[in-house]
């Protein structure tokens, strides 16, 4: 299928799902920001359950402004605060050792823009996952995207309401198992396996 997605921080389950089963992939670069969705926050599996990461991010002067243009606020520390959130609920997990090389690097680079941050970390997580990505990026933004599976909305998190096959995590003896968390859930616990299982899950 010709997917049309939003880049997102650490994408969700449901995101990377779309991206294993499509034979394109386009990714949004003209939408306008909105707060309060996975375009700057992921969720991860902590030792209290569900954590939300966020982004900081520098509070446009305009009503609107695009993705692309928003600024991190790198003032405050909150690369150094995330690595240890996913050291604290991913430390003891099967294949966290393993991959912890690949993804450090993105806390220790102070990029600008969000969107900078976010293609890196796409970038990143696909070479973990020995995916293959090509993809290409919209020059113009469409409210109605036409031939294309438009997936945009899975940057909104409360309009995602994809279930998927449980799989052991780490803390799911505690608190029981969390649906469509952040890739690295998946990636951390179930590690070379990931990719088998994004490539047969139902998205709706």
């Amino acid at each position: 299928m010709n997917s049309l997605l939003l880049p997102t921080y650490f994408p969700s389950i449901s995101h990377f799902a779309v991206m294993a089963q499509s034979e394109n992939i386009t990714f949004e670069m003209e939408d306008n920001f909105q707060k309060q969705t996975n375009r700057n926050r992921t969720y991860i599996y902590s030792p209290n359950g569900i954590q939300l990461l966020n982004i900081p991010v520098k509070h446009s002067k305009t009503a609107h402004q695009k993705t692309k243009d928003v600024l991190i606020e790198n003032e405050f520390d909150w690369q150094k605060q995330h690595f240890k959130s996913l050291e604290a609920a991913y430390r003891s997990s099967p294949f966290f050792e393993f991959f912890e090389d690949d993804i450090l690097p993105i806390f220790e680079k102070k990029h600008i823009y969000l969107m900078d941050l976010n293609m890196e970390v796409l970038e990143t997580v696909t070479k973990c996952l020995r995916m293959k990505l090509e993809f290409n990026i919209t020059s113009e933004y469409f409210h109605e995207a036409e031939n294309v599976f438009d997936f945009r909305y899975l940057a909104n998190g409360k309009k995602d309401t994809n279930s998927f096959e449980k799989y052991p995590q780490v803390f799911g003896d505690k608190h029981g198992f969390i649906n469509n968390l952040s890739v690295l859930d998946l990636l951390f616990n179930e590690g070379k396996f990931a990719m088998d299982y994004l490539k047969t899950q139902k998205i709706v």
